[in-house]
């Protein structure tokens, strides 16, 4: 009988995905979603092969259930920043802040790798994740153009690029030089949809 991880059966079940998240995420960055198998991220998890069946028929599944984990985690940690915040520029620069400390913890965007590795069915669900991790953003500038922070703008189009930048936005670890990098960050998002970086530092001081 395989040995039961936590105190309830319930406690083993999220404690075996959370080790499957895991080694989905760690496999993912060495060797590609396309590369690895089942039988790989029940190795690296440290389970056995059917435990994996136990959660998910199929690895499509496995990341489906892996983004909305961290998906939910993320936009979780994100709103908890941006309460009792009210101003819209002050919002904007705690949600682009935030989004360059989370990325270390969680891992959200799927690499663009994987629209040619999964169906179109998944790609499609995954679609649905990016825009949940989109929506603080837009409801941050729809109310900054509501106020007259913000001119107005495409947010269609605004949106994913704002986020694409900072999905690729590579900082360094620790030190001065992060700091640095976050602060250039924000400035430039603040260009970006039409405030002055250094107009909304002295406003807001």
């Amino acid at each position: 009988m395989p040995k039961i991880i936590g105190a309830t059966l319930a406690e083993h079940r999220e404690q075996v995905r959370l080790r499957l998240f895991a080694a989905l995420s760690a496999l993912m960055e060495r060797e590609g979603f396309d590369a690895i198998t089942l039988a790989d991220i029940a190795g690296e998890a440290g389970v056995g092969r059917t435990a994996v069946y136990n959660h998910f028929p199929d690895k499509e599944s496995l990341l489906l259930g892996f983004i909305e984990n961290e998906t939910t985690s993320y936009i979780a940690a994100l709103e908890q920043s941006l309460t009792g915040i009210e101003d819209p520029v002050e919002q904007l620069r705690t949600y682009v802040q935030q989004q360059i400390r989370l990325k270390r913890v969680y891992h959200l965007a799927p690499g663009p790798d994987l629209r040619t590795v999964v169906s179109r069915s998944t790609m499609l669900r995954l679609r649905e994740h990016i825009l949940q991790i989109e929506a603080p953003l837009r409801r941050i500038l729809i109310q900054g153009i509501g106020t007259g922070r913000f001119p107005r703008q495409d947010l269609d189009a605004v949106v994913p690029l704002v986020n694409s930048c900072l999905n690729a936005r590579h900082v360094p670890e620790d030190g001065p030089r992060r700091d640095r990098a976050i602060e250039e960050t924000v400035a430039f998002v603040m260009r970006a949809v039409g405030v002055d970086p250094t107009v909304a530092v002295r406003r807001t001081a």
